[in-house]
């Protein structure tokens, strides 16, 4: 199972690359400088938080020289120059500090600032891509040589195998150990991809959406997990869960990004059906989609997952389980409740680790085989990659 990947992005690694290759402006003997985020502007001091939590309080004089350039542009000659009162919170900025400041003040000599809007923008641009090129699932198998990698995707009816191909030119990031993040995601060579690990890859597909030249892959070790609530800490944002696999409590970690869905009653007991290889209505459900409205063309989860945009649609009775998935209604934390039976992707760990997705209503699913890879899909695609560039 698996949740988006869904997603408040430290920008622009690619940012900060640029400016370590720009030689007119930082050299080999550059002092400190730090990448963040500006949360509080008082006068003429900014407050920027890393994204490793560090706060700093910097003096912003007169003869700092502030810049702004667009998300992902790695030529600081496009830069433009403004003025102090155009920084925003929210802004991404790298702060050079002045070496020559009295010790102990941090006080900025350069700003290079990328506006909160343009990321916003840039975010959505991407997320509309991964939505339209895109394609998902289960690693199948991993030619390293030949750089091709074989996906499952779907569930039931709708499972169907797709061939990725890869070249040289392929960006393959890896999500980092213990993070749902996926701007914390590391380069990483095809090798590490596993059978079995969850992925993404985006680039020109044919019209099924079965076999891809990649531009860009995103994988990960996840493990999926099905079970009972035992009992619930609303303070920690966390729940004991027996899992019904291993027999043993694992505590679930739910985080601000952890996206969690309810399944109503009658499309829990429609997807069971359908997942067990029936064909018709549960309990007068109808057969095709979370109920008639929406259709087969309507949206999916976003990378474009079977029914998504630039997938192909189905006639009446299509049955789309990802498609389904996305529409149930998102619940929190408060409407969980000791003992419902639940259904989730997250991180790797034996007896601890943070939810990516969760799934609830879903008794009548856990009599349903095919159920056990039924969020693998759909949870990478939640809430689109959030690029850092």
């Amino acid at each position: 199972m698996k949740s988006n990947i869904k997603i408040k992005i430290p920008v622009s690694i690619a940012l900060l690359a640029a400016l370590l290759t720009a030689a007119p402006l930082i050299g080999a003997q550059a002092p400190v400088r730090f990448l963040g985020t500006v949360t509080a502007i008082n006068g003429t001091t900014l407050t920027v938080k890393t994204d490793a939590g560090e706060v700093h309080q910097v003096d912003v004089p007169t003869t700092a020289v502030l810049k702004q350039i667009a998300p992902g542009e790695k030529d600081l000659s496009t830069a433009i120059v403004i003025e102090f009162n155009s920084l925003a919170t929210g802004d991404r900025v790298l702060v050079k500090l002045d070496p020559k400041a009295p010790e102990g003040a941090q006080v900025a000599s350069q700003i290079i600032a990328v506006k909160q809007a343009d990321l916003a923008k840039k975010q959505e641009q991407e997320r509309e891509d991964w939505q339209r090129r895109g394609v998902g699932g289960l690693v199948k198998s991993v030619d390293s040589t030949g750089g091709v990698i074989v996906l499952t995707s779907g569930a039931g009816a709708s499972a169907k195998t797709i061939t990725v191909h890869t070249t040289s030119a392929t960006i393959l990031k890896r999500y980092a150990p213990a993070s749902v993040r996926f701007d914390e995601a590391q380069v990483a060579s095809i090798d590490a991809i596993k059978a079995g690990d969850q992925l993404r890859a985006r680039g020109a597909k044919n019209a099924d959406g079965t076999d891809i030249g990649a531009e860009e892959v995103i994988s990960g070790g996840f493990r999926n997990i099905s079970g009972t609530i035992t009992s619930l800490d609303a303070a920690g944002s966390t729940l004991v869960l027996k899992d019904l696999a291993t027999k043993k409590q694992v505590t679930i970690h739910i985080g601000a990004e952890a996206q969690m869905r309810q399944l109503p009653e009658r499309m829990a007991q429609m997807l069971a059906m359908r997942l067990k290889g029936g064909t018709g209505a549960a309990n007068g459900a109808p057969t095709g989609g979370a109920g008639q409205r929406g259709g087969a063309g309507a949206p999916g989860g976003q990378f474009g997952g079977p029914g998504g945009p630039g997938a192909p649609g189905g006639g009446p009775g299509r049955f789309d389980p990802e498609q389904m998935l996305s529409r149930a209604p998102a619940i929190k934390f408060a409407d969980l409740q000791k003992g419902e039976a639940v259904m989730l992707v997250s991180t790797q760990g034996a007896t601890e680790v943070t939810a990516i997705t969760l799934l609830a209503g879903v008794e009548p699913l856990l009599e349903a085989p095919a159920a056990s890879n039924l969020l693998s899909n759909w949870s990478m695609s939640s809430g689109a990659p959030e690029m850092a560039q």
